[in-house]
């Protein structure tokens, strides 16, 4: 269940509730389904029955009910994203965007995208918010502006260097309007290649795509930036050639064009008495080739797909702030928020009422950012909805297969259920459980994942 060293550090209540749950006689059940659910921290439950019954004859198939689970109820994922919420329905999570980008990168049968995506143009490229006022950092080879040389894990980087100085106000304004910027961007790209290529926009549109996928990350300062994969494709998407003028070079030089361009700015009018404001993308720029195979680089497709997938799962929580909604200013206080994102927060609860329709405050824990945090374009890869149905489909077959159902085919059964929700989440007892579980199934993985890779490797070596 979990070692002794844990059981001395857990408090005599959960203690208790944890050794009253292991004992009770639905435990065996109760664990089935807490690890169906990949070990979830906040299990939504729900109380109900399904009914299966042949369409023609009406004959009973099977019949399932809750009446008999642990508690009169099932639990099921809660499907939260965010890795300080929920680490593994986040890791669930994270596997999906891994595939996904990784899709759009090395190709996939299964989804239709054939492994000739490889061939086409594609960069990693990392845009970046402006300066809103020194921060504490860790420059190369020199201290600090404040003289010192920081730790790698000192609290104080990313924070700024006089608060008194630093635009707070400008600095929740740009994470608001991000995703705004970005949309700015991915227009004047399209025209900034169609004008390499000496074409106009409807020409290119005839010859080329150009797809992306992308993520958010905040930096330690509390500024939002993007994480994207970008590529060129033929015009019918991944699956057809791109033009062969098309070439990395050109996809480099378009991206700085387009980043640096004067269209490529978003602004807000005066307002109450804040002066106009006009936002671009910081001067730090990188943009590196994606390479296909291992050849001493680290941009390869599988550290970019893992890198973005990393991000998918975390918001602001590495700034000191909360991962959830703020009701009140006392809020920062009791929950003790470092001073510097108190003050971001602060800013986005003073200007809400100054941009009502920015909706700040609502965002207020998120630093004014209100986008998502991966996002693709149409034609980039899968979906995550697609992925998610074909896991839904292979654990509806499992279940059929449970339930002495394979063979029937599913057209010629109808199901009836009712299902009504009876609240979430679990006991003390149940959450040191649960953690339990998870890390088992984590350990597991991970052990499978190492001897599939050791495998390949002597594969590799033997041919």
């Amino acid at each position: 269940m979990t070692d002794s060293a844990t059981l001395a550090d857990w408090d005599p209540a959960t203690l208790s509730d944890m050794l009253q749950v292991a004992g009770a006689p639905g435990y065996a059940r109760w664990k089935d389904q807490i690890h169906r659910t990949g070990g979830c921290s906040d299990p939504i439950h729900i109380t109900g029955w399904t009914v299966s019954k042949d369409k023609a004859s009406g004959e009973l198939l099977h019949r399932y009910s809750t009446e008999d689970e642990p508690g009169a109820r099932l639990r099921i994922a809660c499907g939260n994203r965010r890795a300080s919420r929920c680490p593994a329905c986040a890791w669930t999570y994270a596997g999906d965007t891994y595939h996904l980008i990784r899709a759009g990168l090395a190709g996939d049968v299964r989804r239709a995208i054939p492994a000739t995506v490889r061939e086409h143009p594609r960069v990693f490229a990392t845009l970046t918010a402006p300066s809103f006022g020194p921060v504490h950092n860790r420059p190369a080879g020199r201290p600090c502006r404040c003289g010192k040389r920081h730790q790698e894990d000192a609290p104080e980087l990313g924070t700024a260097l006089d608060p008194t100085a630093y635009d707070y106000a400008a600095a929740v304004l740009f994470n608001n309007m991000a995703g705004a910027l970005w949309d700015r961007f991915a227009k004047r790209l399209r025209r900034e290649i169609a004008a390499y290529a000496g074409l106009s926009q409807r020409a290119l549109k005839e010859v080329a795509r150009i797809s992306y996928g992308k993520v958010a990350e905040f930096q330690k300062r509390g500024a939002v930036h993007f994480h994207a994969v970008i590529r060129i494709d033929g015009p019918d998407g991944p699956d057809s050639p791109p033009p062969a003028w098309a070439t990395t070079e050109l996809l480099d030089r378009s991206i700085r064009a387009a980043v640096t361009h004067a269209y490529t700015s978003v602004s807000l009018p005066a307002a109450g008495d804040q002066p106009a404001r006009t936002f671009r993308w910081g001067a730090q720029l990188d943009v590196r080739p994606i390479k296909a195979f291992g050849d001493g680089s680290d941009i390869t497709e599988q550290a970019v797909a893992s890198y973005v997938a990393k991000y998918a799962t975390k918001a602001a929580e590495n700034t000191g702030t909360l991962d959830r909604r703020i009701g009140n200013r006392e809020a920062l206080v009791l929950l003790d928020v470092p001073d510097h994102t108190a003050r971001l927060i602060s800013a986005c609860l003073d200007l809400d009422p100054v941009y009502p329709d920015r909706r700040l405050a609502a965002w207020s824990h998120m630093l004014g950012f209100r986008g998502h945090f991966s996002t693709k374009s149409r034609q980039y890869s899968t979906t995550l909805g697609a992925l998610r149905q074909t896991r839904a489909d292979y654990r509806s077959a499992q279940e059929r297969d449970a339930r002495g159902l394979g063979d029937i085919e599913p057209d010629t059964v109808l199901v009836l259920a009712s299902w009504q929700y009876a609240g979430h989440g679990h006991s003390p007892g149940e959450s040191a459980l649960a953690a339990t579980i998870a890390r088992d199934i984590q350990l597991n993985r991970r052990t499978a994942r190492e001897a599939l890779h050791d495998q390949i490797a002597l594969e590799g070596a033997a041919s």
